[in-house]
């Protein structure tokens, strides 16, 4: 208890709780794109559920891992080499769930561009429920290992570490309706994200291989393609208010 008050009267701690928190987002943010797009494939009650059964299970996992320190730092020391290179199971954790994100967002772009999203639907039942529910679970092992590998190097205080990726949780439910909506209702943002993941899976392969990509690096370039596609939604939207504009002018010209 006294350890707890030291730590909330340490601002030292509630600065590092603050920068974990931010970051946690937007580690998070990847994961809720993701999480939105596979979860379209599902009806849109069992879409709901399962956005938010995949986020508890995000949680549940992050704040188990941030209870196995020892077993997490573990995991960057080498279990064999190949090729001269030391490989760690964070490694081999990377680089196979970058490479299952490219292929899941190649095949997401795949259907999309031919149109075959339909048909690539999954019958509404338990086995397409769990069929989504078991990628994204793997989804959660790659980015809460990412997550709280981040955690561990920010900060030296396990409390602090658990309330970051808890607030960072429940900025995601909050969020996840109304993404996975907007997602849904523009067809080029959803091509934007998916894009996204191809970049992050490229990113976390790279980790993997120990060739570290700076995270700044993706977040310029995921912000400058962002603002475009924002300038492009807006400058759709001022198109249809001034045709409409024109037609009720039409129809009012008519009478």
């Amino acid at each position: 208890m006294d350890e707890l008050v030291a730590l909330l009267s340490n601002a030292d701690a509630w600065a590092s709780l603050l920068t974990l928190t931010a970051l946690e987002i937007v580690l998070g943010i990847d994961n809720l794109i993701f999480l939105s797009i596979v979860s379209q494939r599902l009806p849109p009650d069992e879409a709901k559920k399962a956005r938010r059964l995949g986020l508890v299970l995000a949680l549940g996992g992050r704040v188990g891992l941030l209870f196995s320190l020892t077993w997490i730092i573990g995991l960057t020391q080498p279990v064999l080499t190949l090729f001269d290179l030391d490989i760690s199971w964070r490694d081999i954790v990377l680089f196979f769930g970058g490479f299952f994100l490219l292929a899941k967002g190649t095949m997401e772009i795949h259907h999309t561009v031919l149109g075959t999203e339909d048909e690539a639907l999954p019958r509404p039942g338990k086995g397409a429920f769990a069929t989504v529910i078991f990628q994204i679970l793997v989804l959660d092992i790659v980015f809460s290992l990412d997550s709280v590998l981040t955690a561990v190097g920010m900060s030296d205080h396990l409390p602090v570490m658990i309330l970051a990726v808890v607030i960072a949780i429940i900025v995601m439910l909050v969020a996840a309706e109304p993404l996975a909506a907007f997602v849904h209702k523009h067809p080029t943002v959803k091509m934007l994200a998916l894009s996204f993941l191809l970049l992050v899976g490229m990113a976390l392969v790279a980790d993997g291989l120990h060739v570290h990509i700076p995270r700044g690096y993706l977040y310029v370039a995921i912000a400058f393609s962002v603002s475009v596609e924002a300038l492009n939604l807006w400058a759709a939207a001022r198109r249809k208010r001034r045709i409409a504009a024109r037609a009720a002018g039409s129809m009012g010209a008519g009478h």
